[in-house]
């Protein structure tokens, strides 16, 4: 890697920026495409259709021409930051590089093309991938059976918890309220408000880890279970998982593990060895499918054999004959939570990437993940403030409390780390370390990556103590200055106007 140049300090470099940059090339009568000439006349249109389904002309709509939109956007790309460009240290997202044969797998004439209404018998050979991604996730998790379904981590979450209530209302009562640590991811809450059910928070203890004596005192007969993060979002691992799920179990609750950490595990730990009943599992954090953007996504929920039936439909299914198919006769079925089968691609990817790596090599990426995390908390704990001491798994939890002392917080170190280009990580969650810096830099980031990190953070924490000013005005270097983070989020402007 070439040495990392370091950024300019209180002269901002000469650099086209937004203000600068003149987007208003519109004249009357620039085109960007050349359409062939109407073979109607103009009036039908409107007179078949109706008017009101015909637009007109949109008042003050640019015109410009095909070289002129091509490098407007492809500028615009340039200044995307992403995975494929460099380091995304963001913690509890786990952004982790897409290998290439995942995009060319599920590009494959037959995989990308199926309509998703095909009749069985024309779609074995995808029925199959579902099938055998379902099956390779049960092995994983050490879970007895996978819906595919859920479109999205939470939307897996609010399935979860959906089961548990169906599980709990035939067995006579199901309950009222769902235990949920102040360590937890934030869907979780949601999930269970949406499901029906009360939350009840409990606190962590001094390890950073599930309080057990506070569990002991929380869990009641009217308890449905418990909604527990592994590892959890300080990185941390709850080493009473036995003696947490036993205490669950004894008061007739059911212990839900959110899987998005699974990063941290695969190959290595199985959550069912745990005690865990039924959990969900992030394709795009674990499995490199894409991440971002608002999806696709894909959020997976495992269980245990006893809520197999309240599992999704339909299942795909492995017949005697040897043909997969879909399975609808499910009458304890929670129902769809879903269109069709979920988002089909990012199983074909998931196979793809878990198929490629094998079981050693899933165990390798996993212990490459925990070691950078490492290697990262390692070189920068004497300059961080370190919350808790708990060894870490596949991210760290530091806290600005040191750089605080002269006015500087987590989000003005981050807002400078772009300056160095890198993508800032997590700036203040979870939410039980004040002023959190949450890194997680994945397995795939190289020791090379992440000494050019570690130096940029090493040399950020000299800048607060020469020159704080410079730190709370970064970032430099961008073509947009630091935003009033208050008036976007309130006042947000969304669309274009001319």
């Amino acid at each position: 890697m070439a040495k990392m140049l370091k950024p300019p300090s209180s002269a901002r470099p000469h650099i086209t920026r937004n203000e600068d940059l003149i987007f208003e090339l519109s004249a009357p009568g620039k085109v960007g495409a050349d359409l062939a000439p109407l073979d109607v006349p103009a009036a039908s249109a409107a007179e078949e259709l109706g008017a009101e389904l015909v637009r007109g002309e949109i008042e003050g709509f640019p015109e410009v021409s095909e070289l002129e939109v091509i490098r407007h956007f492809t500028r615009l790309s340039t200044w995307n930051y992403g995975v494929d460009t460099g380091l995304y240290p963001l913690g509890s997202c786990t952004m982790k590089y897409n290998p290439r044969v995942n995009e060319v797998v599920a590009r494959l004439e037959g995989v990308a093309t199926l309509h998703p209404y095909a009749p069985d018998e024309l779609a074995q050979g995808c029925l199959r991938v579902l099938y055998e991604t379902a099956r390779c996730l049960a092995e994983i998790t050490g879970m007895d059976a996978v819906s595919l379904q859920p479109a999205a981590g939470a939307q897996g979450e609010l399935t979860g918890i959906l089961m548990i209530r169906a599980h709990l209302a035939d067995r006579g009562h199901p309950r009222k309220t769902i235990l949920i640590p102040d360590s937890a991811h934030g869907t979780n809450p949601a999930s269970v408000a949406i499901s029906g059910y009360e939350v009840r928070n409990l606190k962590s203890n001094a390890r950073g880890c599930l309080d057990l004596s506070e569990l002991g005192r929380a869990m009641t007969e009217d308890v449905a279970g418990l909604m527990l993060t592994i590892p959890n979002t300080l990185g941390i691992f709850e080493t009473d998982i036995r003696k947490i799920a036993e205490l669950v179990h004894a008061k007739g609750g059911l212990l839900y593990m959110d899987g998005a950490n699974m990063n941290a595990l695969v190959g290595v730990a199985q959550p069912a060895a745990f005690g865990v009943d039924v959990m969900h599992l992030n394709l795009h954090k674990t499995f490199t499918t894409p991440h971002g953007g608002g999806g696709p996504g894909s959020g997976p929920v495992a269980v245990r054999k006893f809520l197999e039936p309240y599992l999704p439909s339909p299942l795909v299914a492995h017949g005697q004959d040897g043909r997969y198919f879909l399975d609808f006769d499910r009458a304890k079925s929670i129902g769809r939570v879903r269109s069709f089968c979920g988002n089909f691609g990012m199983a074909v990817r998931a196979l793809a990437y878990i198929l490629a790596n094998g079981a050693e090599g899933l165990r390798q990426t996993t212990e490459d993940a925990v070691l950078n995390a490492n290697y990262v908390r390692e070189r920068l704990k004497d300059l961080f403030a370190l919350p808790y001491d708990s060894p870490s798994l596949h991210e760290c939890v530091f806290s600005d409390s040191r750089q605080a002392a002269k006015g500087v917080r987590t989000g003005d170190i981050a807002k400078r780390l772009i300056d160095y280009g890198f993508h800032p990580y997590t700036t203040s969650f979870p939410l039980i370390v004040p002023g959190a810096m949450m890194i997680e830099p994945t397995e795939s980031a190289s020791k090379a990556e992440l000494d050019a990190f570690i130096e940029a953070m090493r040399s950020i924490v000299q800048e607060v103590e020469e020159d704080a000013e410079l730190v709370l005005k970064a970032p430099h270097t961008t073509r947009v200055t630091r935003l009033d983070e208050t008036a976007a989020a309130r006042k947000p402007v969304l669309r274009w106007k001319p």
